[in-house]
């Protein structure tokens, strides 16, 4: 099978970026929370025609 490019170039760019530690998720409250998942479930599902 053919490949694109040689690989002996295969990850020289993505090792050579340097790494970035991850930020921590900050929870939303849980008002906030339960109002997104509403909506994602009942609000948006019955726009488009799932229910």
């Amino acid at each position: 099978m053919p490949s694109h490019g040689s690989l002996t170039k295969a990850g020289k760019v993505r090792n050579a970026t340097p790494k970035i530690p991850k930020q921590p998720k900050k929870d939303l409250h849980p008002r906030r929370r339960n109002s997104r998942n509403y909506r994602k479930r009942i609000l948006y599902a019955q726009a488009k025609g799932y229910r």
